[in-house]
């Protein structure tokens, strides 16, 4: 098994910051005011920073923005200790075991060909798990945005063998999908039009994770581009000494080119 380097030095980094939140909890009034409910908001934005670090492939970013998180899972965990929940050591020995559970490939005596089969297997404990009566999809997070969330469900149930045998077929759902929703859209019933344009996305989201694309990224990516691509036709109207309401459709498609070459 492979050693993990400077061992001593990240232990002592991690007790460093363990000993920094006692101090902050005791002496800090902000953070003596803090609970897991107000913490709960600023963590979502945390993590959001770390999504938009990784996207922008920006290491130092990502490194300022991972220090963040993890200052965040102490700070819960100082709180529960508090108030007599669990420490910071129920919360390691409890991934730690939980990952040697769910890893019976390389902590048991299971055998493996894949990362299909390991995420199989993954789902399949949970479910085994001493105690749990949750459903498959019961670990799906309530709050997760919905493009995400449709994601995750159909990660889910893959996870426990209901999924596409040939991922080419899915493509017929899809045109099957947009058709329903084509046709919902000529009778003018916005009510099933919505309906229907939910189940194409999710069709759709599905086509992705049968591709091996990630809706989430792939999405933001796109949401990025046009904004550099419509700023550049913002510039291109100063420029001009115009305001961007003031051109025609015409030269904004001849500056919306133009920055798509760019």
């Amino acid at each position: 098994m492979r050693k993990i380097e400077n061992y001593k030095e990240k232990k002592e980094a991690f007790a460093e910051l363990l000993e920094i939140m006692e101090n902050l909890r005791e002496q800090c009034p902000w953070d003596k005011e803090q609970t897991m409910e107000s913490l709960r908001s600023l963590s979502i934005e945390e993590v959001y920073e770390l999504g938009d670090a990784v996207l922008a492939g920006n290491m130092g970013e990502v490194k300022k923005e991972l220090g963040d998180l993890l200052m965040h899972i102490v700070f819960y965990a100082s709180i529960a200790e508090e108030e007599g929940f669990f420490t910071i050591e129920d919360v390691l020995k409890g991934i730690n075991e939980k990952l040697k559970y769910r890893h019976p490939h390389i902590y048991g005596d299971i055998s493996v060909k894949n990362a299909e089969e390991v995420t199989q297997n993954w789902e399949k404990l949970k479910l085994k798990e001493k105690g749990r009566k949750e459903k498959v999809l019961s670990g799906v997070p309530v709050s997760l945005p919905a493009l995400v969330k449709a994601y995750r469900i159909q990660d889910k149930v893959r996870g426990v063998g209901f999924d596409w045998e040939k991922r080419e077929d899915v493509w017929d759902k899809v045109r099957e999908e947009l058709g329903e929703l084509e046709d919902e859209i000529r009778k003018d019933d916005n009510e099933k039009a919505e309906e229907e344009f939910g189940d194409f996305m999710f069709a759709v989201i599905n086509a992705a994770r049968l591709y091996g694309i990630n809706p989430e990224n792939a999405l933001e990516k796109t949401n990025r581009k046009f904004i550099s691509r419509f700023s550049y036709i913002e510039e291109k109207a100063k420029e001009q000494g115009k305001k961007i309401n003031e051109m025609s459709l015409e030269e904004m498609d001849k500056f919306w080119n133009e920055a798509k070459n760019k």
